[in-house]
């Protein structure tokens, strides 16, 4: 009984020392995960409200410089009301001081941009009479969902086809990859809507087009009107990915392979290392920094692309707002939508600045000014 006791007082005694040991070792990882985090966020912290400075004047010499393109086009919206007959000289006389172009074009400008940094006014639609600031923002998150639903397919699937090419490089399957990421590269957009508009007619009605929701939206419980909007946003994201996603895919395999001929890939083989271990956890995580660098231009581009998908599959977003803008000759309203342009081109960009530190802490964000 006393030699049980002593063995189990033994035990006890190493238990808890490698419990101590075990909890020191947790109090470091901590202590250096919130050293880390707080390194991060001093970083961070001045180098957004840096950027954040230079976008306000990005943005304010791209709006003068869109104002000043779009002045260029030949007439004005009151040109076309012009030719209505039904539509008196006293009328046209009315709008045109009601909407300002009866005024120089530098104080067309000036007004329109004091009404903004003053009130958030972006003027008003000449179309429609209506704040051009609520007509954005009826569209705008209709084009975002549209388009982060394409990142989020685009590089689920390019990246794991990217790795496998570079895997198998000169193998039958990495030349069916390349095959088919040139044959997506040389689609237009607009032949691929067309083939899914298609697609979508021979297999009617199990995909619907046109608009985003079913005509019975408000008769659904909360998640059918979320399954409703996804089995809607099915080909117009398709018809988004398929491009970017054959780049993104050619890519990814050039930027793997570069990286596998390193010496220090060749080093952790020598060492013995499992092959995936090389390749996913040391050779992709050196590969995916050009990759996310890209994703800024990516998602911003992704608004040039929604016009064609927007218009083939009735998309209520702000592709189809600025395209009518652009026809109507709507001044106010093309000059809001190109700023919600430009102001998604520097979110991604800093969004994929911020996203490269986190994934590579070696990267100086002052190196990237």
């Amino acid at each position: 009984m006393i030699i049980i006791n002593y063995q189990l007082s033994i035990i006890n005694y190493q238990l808890s020392m490698t419990l101590n040991r075990v909890d020191r070792w947790q109090r470091r990882l901590v202590a250096a995960r919130d050293a880390a985090g707080a390194a991060l966020a001093s970083e961070m912290t001045p180098y957004i409200l840096k950027r954040l400075l230079q976008a306000l004047v990005t943005l304010l010499l791209a709006s003068a410089l869109s104002f000043a393109i779009i002045q260029l086009a030949p007439g004005d919206y009151l040109d076309k009301l012009a030719e209505n007959p039904q539509i008196s000289k006293e009328t046209l006389a009315l709008y045109k001081e009601r909407f300002g172009l009866d005024r120089p074009v530098l104080e067309q400008y000036a007004r329109w941009l004091w009404q903004i940094i003053t009130k958030g006014d972006f003027g008003e639609s000449f179309a429609s009479q209506r704040p051009v600031a609520d007509l954005l923002w009826e569209r705008i998150p209709n084009t975002v969902l549209l388009s982060i639903s394409s990142l989020v397919v685009t590089w689920a699937i390019a990246i794991p086809l990217g790795i496998l090419s570079a895997v198998n490089q000169n193998r039958w399957l990495d030349r069916v990859l390349q095959a088919l990421g040139y044959a997506g590269q040389g689609f237009p957009s607009f032949i691929t809507a067309l083939l899914l508009l298609f697609f979508a007619q021979n297999t009617a009605p199990l995909f619907p087009v046109g608009d985003m929701t079913s005509i019975y939206h408000q008769e659904l419980s909360p998640f059918g009107k979320v399954v409703d909007i996804a089995w809607h946003m099915i080909l117009p994201t398709i018809a988004l990915s398929i491009t970017s996603f054959a780049g993104l895919q050619r890519l990814t395999r050039g930027q793997l392979l570069d990286v596998m001929r390193q010496d220090y890939i060749q080093t952790a083989r020598a060492k013995g290392l499992p092959e995936n271990r090389v390749i996913y956890v040391h050779a992709l995580r050196n590969a995916v920094n050009p990759l996310i660098t890209i994703l800024g231009f990516e998602f911003a581009s992704l608004l040039s692309g929604a016009f064609i998908a927007e218009t083939f599959f009735n998309w209520p977003g702000l592709g189809r707002l600025i395209l009518q803008a652009v026809q109507d000759q709507d001044l106010y309203l093309v000059m809001g939508s190109l700023m919600m342009g430009a102001v998604m081109l520097i979110v991604g960009n800093l969004l994929a600045d911020l996203l490269l530190k986190v994934a590579d802490p070696r990267i100086k964000l002052s190196d990237r000014d």
